[in-house]
């Protein structure tokens, strides 16, 4: 594992708003976990495709992390964000290879408003990220 945590390289992209280095914090045969969609998404592109729309759909001027638990390869970051008026709370499971890059993301949303903002919000991102 290297030094400092994995978990810094994230909160840097974050500050940033910057998705181009995922490709660099992914792992090849990462799975991500969405809140929306049932079965895990597997590989680096697909991934990146949905933590991309995240960038726009959730990492705006209000969200910010406001618990994180940092234990060997696991990160467990509670985040809160608003979102045209609704409050939206979350949690990013991630785990990291010795490596330090990312070989399992699970996002979690409360409450159920929440859940549906963000799933149509998403979809229409993913959309058109698709598309370009």
């Amino acid at each position: 594992m290297t030094d400092p945590h994995p978990v810094a390289a994230w909160h840097d992209l974050l500050a940033r708003r910057d998705p181009s280095g995922l490709d660099a914090l992914l792992a090849d045969d990462v799975v991500f976990h969405s809140p929306i969609v049932h079965t895990p998404q597997k590989g680096r592109a697909i991934t990146r495709l949905y933590l991309g729309a995240a960038f726009r759909v959730l990492f705006n001027d209000r969200f910010h992390y406001v618990r994180e638990i940092v234990s060997g390869r696991d990160a467990c970051l509670e985040f809160s964000t608003e979102i045209d008026g609704v409050h939206v709370n979350g949690v990013d499971l991630i785990r990291f290879d010795a490596e330090g890059r990312i070989v399992d993301f699970k996002v979690m949303v409360r409450p159920l408003k929440a859940i549906q903002l963000v799933h149509g919000m998403m979809a229409r991102m993913l959309d058109e990220l698709k598309d370009s």
